[in-house]
């Protein structure tokens, strides 16, 4: 098991995916599709303000495949159910302990299956609310209280969770907020400007934290 990890994290490491990123495609019936222009847009955010060169020519992937590990992070959302099979949850915690990082948006209605799901990937581990002054929170962009509110969903205040491997951030969970409504085309959620504006930067600081770490 160690010789196969090993191979892994060297075939990750080779693989040239540091600018790389993808949507993430699970099974279990929920709409991994939703939200379509919220990755695109925040790609074309990042290259320009933080000088990114991620590619616009976005891929889907599905947990269970072994081009996971072509992209150094990627997005989930979705509104119902997941499923992760035996082998799908092997795949994912792979990626993630190997150097990858998942970016999971509850688009309202995630949050019950996506916990259920991740203990499949680490048993061991539980998601933790992620300190204000966190890295992630810090990088080009500053969130001094943490993560942003952008969508209403419960009136409930937003949060930022992680899943930790080790001293490493590996997952980060954005929980009553919905960044990914805040990247899409303004017209659809008729989010104002600034508000769209502090989603974007705060995916910025995602993909700019995955990047580095």
């Amino acid at each position: 098991m160690k010789k196969i990890l090993i191979l892994i994290i060297v075939c990750f490491s080779s693989m040239g995916y540091t600018q790389n990123v993808a949507i993430l495609k699970y099974n279990g019936g929920g709409d991994w599709y939703s939200n379509p222009t919220a990755v695109p847009n925040l790609v074309a955010f990042a290259n320009t303000n933080i000088k990114t060169t991620i590619s616009k020519n976005l891929q889907a992937v599905a947990v269970g495949s072994e081009n996971l590990f072509n992209y150094s992070l990627l997005f989930m959302t979705g509104h119902g159910n997941i499923f992760f099979s035996d082998d799908e949850a092997k795949n994912l915690k792979n990626y993630l302990i190997s150097g990858g990082f998942l970016h999971i948006s509850d688009n309202y209605g995630l949050d019950k299956y996506i916990r259920k799901e991740i203990k499949k990937v680490f048993p061991k581990l539980e998601f933790k609310e992620i300190p204000s002054n966190h890295a992630i929170f810090n990088q080009t962009f500053k969130f001094p209280n943490g993560m942003p509110k952008i969508h209403e969903h419960d009136k409930k205040p937003a949060q930022g969770f992680g899943i930790f491997h080790g001293a490493r951030l590996v997952i980060l969970y954005d929980y009553e907020t919905d960044l990914s409504d805040g990247w899409e085309d303004g017209l659809i959620h008729n989010n104002p400007k600034s508000v769209r504006e502090k989603a974007l930067k705060m995916g910025s600081n995602i993909i700019e934290y995955a990047f580095k770490n």
